[in-house]
């Protein structure tokens, strides 16, 4: 999981990088990946939920045109940066179905 506040007048740039990211996987349907983003209620707060399932674990993000243009400049737009965590599942019910 990857969770990061945005500056706020950068919101809908951010959102437009976030909706090319989901329009290219929904077009390329690569394998070994589920991947989910959330906007908090403020609004300025996003957290991306991915689970990597390949076999040899290469991140099929990195193998898009979207992802890397999201990342380029990530830092450029936030308040709070990116901050990466591990979660293990401790249960869970339909949502990665």
């Amino acid at each position: 999981m990857v969770r990061y506040k945005l500056k706020a007048d950068r919101v809908d740039e951010n959102k437009q990088f976030v909706k090319a990211i989901f329009a290219e996987l929904n077009t390329k349907k690569p394998a070994g990946l589920r991947y989910v983003s959330f906007g908090f209620p403020d609004g300025v707060t996003f957290a991306h939920v991915v689970s990597i399932e390949t076999s040899d674990g290469k991140n099929p993000l990195n193998m898009t045109e979207a992802f890397p243009l999201f990342t380029k400049d990530i830092k450029d737009r936030c308040e709070e940066p990116p901050v990466a965590m591990d979660l293990t599942e401790v249960g869970s019910y339909n949502f990665f179905k």
